[in-house]
């Protein structure tokens, strides 16, 4: 059973650190030693580690696993080679190629500065005046520089590294164990996904300006990158006074991301925690998440100096873990939060968090030009997340069908039994008597299946203008056709007074 315990180590000119590093095969048995020798010139406290033979690593958290934690291995990372694994990570600048953005100018990411070497990641700073700089400006907020340079002209040669997981993922436990770079520098432990971020440390080591991040000090924050996308777009956040120097030692940072809630670790204990129930709309993190680690310029912090470079961020490990769900649909998507992930093909390398356009990674809920009318995706009502799929038609409005379906290759069943069930919210006026559920191929011939009509007139009262969860077993005798999409209908004919009025929300398929 592995424990990890922080405790006081003193040191006075070397000292020795192992960690007993369990790599997990599919059998989860393979385990080796990582050693690895550091230098430091003072008493420090430092968070070391202690563990029994296991099958398992878990979360420094909980060493007894009673979250049920499982270790997503796509994503996770002992940094235990001798080059970046560009199969987990794509490394900014490599091949020429940069996502989203190129840094935060004056410094700029540069792939040499990913180096892998003794058990550990190090994203290094440099002073490097020989470097070809980007010939434009990055602008964010108020900032506006040029790759390389100052404002005023003056150079300000800096280099610096930045990695993205390939993968994202929705809901986990994060965690790593780092040191900041001693410099002017920040290091940061974030990711993105649509319309969020969630910085789980921004860190600095040797600010030249006294400002919203010190030494001391680990900022964590939430971001709503929903349109207009323009700071400020901080919803909520949480500051930590250390009793050390983020560049001095090495400790371990972790964020436990629920469906519903958010807690911030340290060295195993928990530092803070948020819920959806306190904080209403500004839960924003409702969407698959990439993680990044990257150094960067502040410049409301200060400017490095070339004396105090190269300097490195330094990761030991970095450890994403989730659990088990027998959901076997897009959890995110089915509920009406954001897109449809397609991993399998190459996220482009301009996907903004705020982007909501179909490409071969990403594509959303198909609602036809009619069918928008009455079809929205809204903030109106909502049982998880922030939004659910509102139907909304006054009688005779038109002889259309109104049809709100998801992408091709969205539902992917096997043949067996299987639950379909779905959360409704049917208003008091509403005079629609039902809605279909179909899922078809491309072409609409091949049904994968179809539910019998979900009967809304059979709703009482009492159970209206509330959240209600309506389900129908299925047996399929084959899988589903390869591209098959799932179709909501509603056909306007059956709206038998004045008005239909209902929301629908987390439609699930779970296996039988």
């Amino acid at each position: 059973m592995k424990s990890i315990v922080a405790k006081p180590l003193l040191v006075k000119s070397m000292f020795k650190k192992t960690a007993l590093v369990l790599c997990i095969s599919q059998s989860l048995m393979a385990c080796q030693n990582k050693e690895a020798n550091a230098e430091v010139e003072s008493v420090v406290n430092s968070a070391t580690v202690e563990q029994e033979t296991s099958t398992q690593i878990l979360p420094f958290s909980d060493p007894t696993n009673s979250g049920g934690w499982v270790l997503n291995t796509e994503i996770s990372d002992e940094f235990d080679g001798t080059e970046i694994d560009q199969e987990k990570w794509f490394v900014q600048g490599a091949n020429g190629d940069y996502y989203i953005w190129k840094g935060r100018a004056p410094s700029q990411f540069a792939p040499h500065n990913v180096i892998v070497e003794d058990g550990f990641l190090k994203l290094r700073s440099q002073w490097e005046p020989d470097f070809e700089f980007a010939n434009e400006n990055y602008a964010d907020g108020k900032v506006d520089a040029k790759y390389g340079s100052l404002a005023n002209g003056d150079p300000m040669p800096i280099t610096t590294a930045a990695i993205v997981s390939n993968k994202r993922f929705l809901n986990g436990y994060m965690e790593i164990r780092s040191k900041a770079v001693n410099a002017s520098m920040t290091s940061a432990f974030w990711a993105i996904g649509y319309q969020s971020e969630l910085d789980i440390y921004e860190q600095i080591g040797n600010p030249k300006i006294i400002g919203d991040i010190k030494p001391d000090q680990s900022k964590s924050t939430v971001h709503d990158w929903s349109p207009p996308a323009k700071r400020p777009t901080r919803v909520f956040h949480h500051k930590e006074n250390l009793p050390y120097r983020v560049a001095d030692e090495f400790h371990i940072y972790a964020a436990e991301w629920g469906e519903d809630y958010l807690n911030l670790y340290l060295d195993g204990k928990l530092l803070q925690r948020f819920t959806q129930k306190e904080l209403g709309d500004r839960w924003v993190l409702n969407n698959p998440l990439e993680i990044w680690l990257d150094s960067e310029i502040f410049a409301w912090l200060g400017m490095p100096n070339k004396e105090e470079l190269p300097a490195d961020f330094e990761v030991d490990y970095m450890r994403v873990w989730q659990k088990p769900n027998p959901e076997l649909l897009d959890r995110a998507f089915f509920g009406f939060e954001g897109p449809i992930l397609f991993q399998e093909n190459k996220r482009p390398l301009k996907l903004v968090p705020e982007n909501s356009e179909n490409n071969q990674y990403q594509k959303f809920w198909d609602i036809d030009a009619n069918s928008a009318n009455y079809a929205t995706i809204t903030k109106e009502q909502r049982i998880t997340g922030l939004r659910s799929l509102k139907i909304a038609a006054d009688k005779d409005a038109t002889d259309e069908l109104i049809k709100v379906s998801s992408p091709e290759k969205a539902v992917r069943l096997d043949k067996g039994d299987y639950r379909f069930s779905m959360r409704l919210w049917v208003d008091t006026s509403n005079s629609l008597s039902e809605f279909n559920v179909t899922v078809n191929n491309a072409n609409g011939d091949d049904a994968g299946f179809v539910l019998a009509p979900f009967n809304l007139s059979e709703i009482d009262h009492a159970h209206k203008a509330q959240w209600i969860t309506v389900s129908q077993d299925i047996s399929l005798n084959a899988p589903v056709a390869n591209d098959a999409k799932l179709t909501i209908t509603v056909d306007p004919s059956q709206i038998k007074d004045a008005s239909a009025l209902f929301y629908i929300d987390d439609i699930s398929v779970v296996k039988q």
